[in-house]
């Protein structure tokens, strides 16, 4: 394989205990399960097969990503970079949704809705109130961030509106300056950045779904537009 100047790999997370039992997570810190730590090394293995080496690290400050990142670096032969957190690479805010499964979500509030918030771009969940545990106030990971930046509740939209400042200062100035990047995240946050990227619209992004732990390459000229999105997935390409 010959690899483009500039590149990217994206992950998102591997299974967690929630996402086996279909729970919404958010920002509830929730660790990998073995599965999910598995399925990191699988990746590891695969992107050292494919000849791809990182100069650092970026992840969400959700242990879940750090875990999948430790455990995809520990597959393969460069395990020590500089691994950068931030809270803009989060999994979006799923408000009262949080810790609930789909059946009772679609009990509560009916299906049609609840897709709407689950698939949709611009419709946020129901927030959690000021007083709820799970107001991001209440835990220590972001007791140094300015109050005013927790959300109680996020659509696709005010995620991606949170994450696109870390792309534009962080993320792509190190692509541009030929820095290979691992980012691993979660499921909508990159569903946002893969519609940035690929210039989607509302409509089209409700069709982007983003498979657990399994590595994502984005190739990029050299005015850092997308040339290609590839997945290296093994079973993917064996039923091909």
């Amino acid at each position: 394989m010959t690899q483009a100047e500039h590149w990217l790999v994206l992950i998102r997370h591997g299974h967690s205990e929630w996402n086996l039992s279909h729970r919404f997570t958010g920002w509830t810190d929730i660790s990998l399960a073995e599965r999910g730590l598995a399925d990191a090394a699988a990746a590891g293995r695969r992107l050292s097969a494919e000849g791809f080496a990182f100069d650092e690290a970026h992840t969400s400050v959700l242990q879940r990503t750090r875990q999948t990142v430790d455990s995809l670096l520990a597959a393969t032969e460069h395990a020590s970079i500089p691994i950068h957190s931030s809270w803009r690479l989060n999994e979006r805010h799923y408000g009262q949704l949080q810790g609930k499964n789909k059946t009772e979500i679609a009990t509560t509030w009916g299906e049609s809705r609840s897709r709407l918030w689950w698939r949709g771009y611009f419709d946020p969940p129901p927030p959690v109130a000021e007083d709820d545990p799970r107001h991001p106030s209440f835990d220590p990971l972001y007791a140094e961030l300015d109050p005013k930046l927790l959300p109680r509740s996020e659509s696709l939209e005010a995620c991606q509106q949170r994450l696109l400042p870390y792309w534009h200062e962080v993320i792509a100035p190190r692509i541009q300056a030929g820095r290979r990047l691992l980012v691993a995240s979660h499921g909508n946050t990159l569903r946002a950045l893969i519609m940035h990227l690929e210039k989607l619209d509302a409509v089209a992004v409700e069709k982007v779904e983003v498979t657990p732990g399994v590595p994502i390459v984005c190739r990029f000229n050299h005015k850092l537009e997308l040339l290609e999105r590839e997945w290296l997935d093994e079973l993917v390409e064996q039923e091909a």
